[in-house]
C-alpha cells in the first residue's frame, strides 16, 4: 500500500480540495498522512521538531509557497518527491493548479512522473565553540536586523578569505531556487535552478557600491556580526528565526540532500516566471 503525506494550507478552499483528494486516494486504496501547514514562527523551537514518514511514497502540498517551505522542512534529509499545487495566484514553487490535481494525482499513482533536484544550504551557527543551531534552507537564510536596531554590521568571508564588512539593513543568502524570493525583492538577479550558484544580497546597503554577489555552490560562506550587536535575527527560510549576536559565527554551505521535485511534463520554468514577473508574453 502506498503511503502519500498531505501539506495542508490553513485555508478554506485548500481545505475543501485536500478533503476531497483525501478522499480519492484513499478509494485508490493509499493512506494518507495530513498535516496542517505551521504558520511561520519568530523564534525556533528548541524542541525537536515532528519529521515526515521516511517511508511516504510523495508529498502533495496545497497552498502557496508558504505552505510548500513548511513542507520541505517536514520531509528533512528524506528524499521524498514533492509536488506544489497552487492556489490562487501563481506560485513559483507549486508545479500545477487545483483544476489539474486529480489528473497529475493519477499520473503520479501510476509512477507515471520525474523529479528535479533542487539544492538546498545547510546553515550552522556555533557559539563559544559548540553548535547551537543546525537547519536546512531552499530559499533563502536571512539576517536581519530588528525595527529599532541601528545598521547591520556583518563581516562575511567567502572560503575564511575576508570579502566585506556589510553595513547594511541586513543580508540575504539565497539558493537559485530562492533568487525569486526576498533577495529579488532586495534587488538580487533571477538564477534558473540549474545554475550551480549561491547568492548573496545585500538589504539596503549603506554604500551603494555593495551589490549582490553570486559565487559558485563550492564555496563555504562564514559570518560574523561587529561587536555590540543587538537585535539581530537570523530566519530560516522565512519559517523560523533564531536571535544572534557577536558571539556567534554562522556558517552557510551547499548541502548534500537535494529537494526532489515533482516536474509535469510541459509546464515550463520561464512561463511560470514570465507570469509571475508580468513580464511580455506571460499569461495571466
Amino acid at each position: 500500500m502506498k503511503k502519500i503525506g498531505l501539506v495542508v494550507k490553513i485555508d478554506p478552499k485548500a481545505i475543501q480540495k485536500a478533503d476531497e483528494l483525501e478522499k480519492w486516494l484513499c478509494s485508490k486504496k493509499v493512506q494518507v498522512i495530513r498535516k496542517e501547514s505551521a504558520p511561520p514562527d519568530r523564534r525556533l523551537k528548541a524542541h525537536r521538531k515532528t519529521m515526515a514518514p521516511s517511508d511516504l511514497f510523495c508529498v502533495f502540498v496545497l497552498g502557496g509557497d508558504g505552505t510548500f517551505l513548511s513542507a520541505v522542512r517536514w520531509i528533512g534529509d528524506r528524499k521524498i518527491p514533492i509536488l506544489g499545487v497552487k492556489f490562487g495566484e501563481v506560485g513559483f514553487l507549486a508545479e500545477t493548479a487545483e483544476e489539474s490535481l486529480f489528473r497529475v494525482a493519477e499520473a503520479i499513482l501510476r509512477n507515471d512522473f520525474k523529479t528535479e533536484p533542487r539544492m538546498r544550504l545547510k546553515v550552522t551557527v556555533d557559539r563559544a565553540g559548540r553548535e547551537s543551531i543546525s537547519e536546512t534552507v531552499l530559499n533563502d537564510v536571512v539576517i536581519n536586523k530588528g525595527a529599532l536596531a541601528r545598521l547591520a554590521q556583518i563581516k562575511t568571508f567567502i572560503n575564511e578569505h575576508y570579502l566585506t564588512t556589510y553595513r547594511a539593513d541586513g543580508l540575504i543568502i539565497a539558493t537559485p531556487t530562492g533568487s525569486t524570493a526576498y533577495s529579488l525583492a532586495a534587488g538580487g538577479p533571477v538564477i534558473h535552478p540549474d545554475v550551480p550558484g549561491i547568492i548573496m544580497t545585500p538589504i539596503s546597503p549603506f554604500t551603494l557600491t555593495n551589490r549582490p554577489l553570486i559565487v559558485p555552490d563550492s564555496v563555504t560562506i562564514t559570518i560574523k556580526l561587529e561587536e555590540k550587536s543587538a537585535d539581530i535575527l537570523l530566519t530560516f527560510d522565512g519559517q523560523a528565526g533564531f536571535e544572534i549576536d557577536e558571539r556567534d559565527t554562522i556558517t552557510v554551505r551547499r548541502d548534500e540532500h537535494p529537494v526532489h521535485m515533482i516536474t509535469i511534463p510541459g509546464q515550463d520554468y520561464f512561463d511560470v516566471l514570465k507570469a509571475k514577473l508580468r513580464w511580455s508574453g506571460g499569461r495571466v
